[in-house]
């Protein structure tokens, strides 16, 4: 008898022949176990199932008609229950773009069962991370602090223990947390005085939760500006955990910096 549910699978590939194959793969798999529940030829039928159901996986190919995998990926973005997705494709010029949509993992066709099975042991994991931690926030205080946010027309709840960092960019915020980053309404200093001791302003556009803080160091970021470094040297910058981000710190903000981390909190 098992001790776990198999990994439910959704293949999504306009090739019946590919489908077939990796059909065959999957199920082969003992080890973690998985077994394919849904088939969609195009990016369209896919989400149109994941409007009614549910899955663990998607093995999601790239290359289309009509939308491709990877928009299929960037839609299904920030969803609160987002399957896991792995690429399956035989062009792997576009895997920097499928990690940028927070793909597990990237597959070249043809698929070597040694690796699939790999890819699977990855998902099988961060869903048993996820059911842990679920179980976790279940045993906890009912009433424990949450973000509401408006996302996409949909209203979520976010723990604020598992918010990472809040930045202003433009016109909006990104609340990220170590799976997911989303956009939301509201002003930085409005939530700085509402979160109180457990986040530190880091910058005019940053709000850091202070136990996500893993160094501070002088550290060289993308569009920095001079008024960031002195003599010449980068500016100071934050490593979030969880994320591995680095967020810029300004220099009157430093020294709370060094405090916190010096504290452990």
């Amino acid at each position: 008898m098992h001790a776990t549910p198999a990994l439910k699978v959704l293949l999504v590939d306009d090739e019946p022949l590919a489908r077939l194959r990796l059909r065959g793969l999957v199920e082969a798999c003992i080890e973690p176990r998985a077994e394919v529940v849904a088939e969609a030829g195009s990016a369209s039928q896919a989400q149109a199932w994941l409007k009614d159901h549910g899955c663990d996986l998607i093995l999601l190919d790239v290359q289309m008609p009509g939308p491709d995998g990877l928009q299929l990926a960037d839609a299904l973005r920030g969803r609160v229950l987002r399957p896991e997705i792995v690429f399956v494709t035989a062009h792997a010029e576009h895997a920097l773009q499928a990690f940028e949509l927070e793909a597990l993992d990237y597959l070249t066709k043809p698929v070597r069962r040694e690796r699939l099975q790999a890819a699977l042991a990855r998902v099988a994991q961060r869903v048993a991370e996820r059911a842990a931690a679920q179980s976790q926030r279940e045993a906890s205080d009912g009433d424990a602090p949450v973000l509401t946010i408006n996302d996409r027309g949909r209203l979520l709840r976010v723990p604020l223990g598992e918010v990472l960092y809040l930045k202003a960019e433009l016109k909006y915020l990104t609340l990220r947390t170590a799976s997911h980053a989303y956009v939301m309404d509201g002003s930085l200093s409005e939530l700085e005085q509402r979160l109180g001791e457990r986040f530190l302003r880091v910058h005019r556009n940053a709000l850091v939760a202070k136990t996500a803080v893993r160094e501070l160091e002088r550290h060289a970021l993308p569009g920095e500006g001079p008024e960031e470094g002195e003599g010449g040297e980068p500016g100071w910058a934050v490593r979030i955990a969880h994320v591995d981000e680095w967020l810029a710190v300004s220099r009157r903000q430093v020294a709370a910096v060094r405090e916190a981390l010096a504290a452990g909190r």
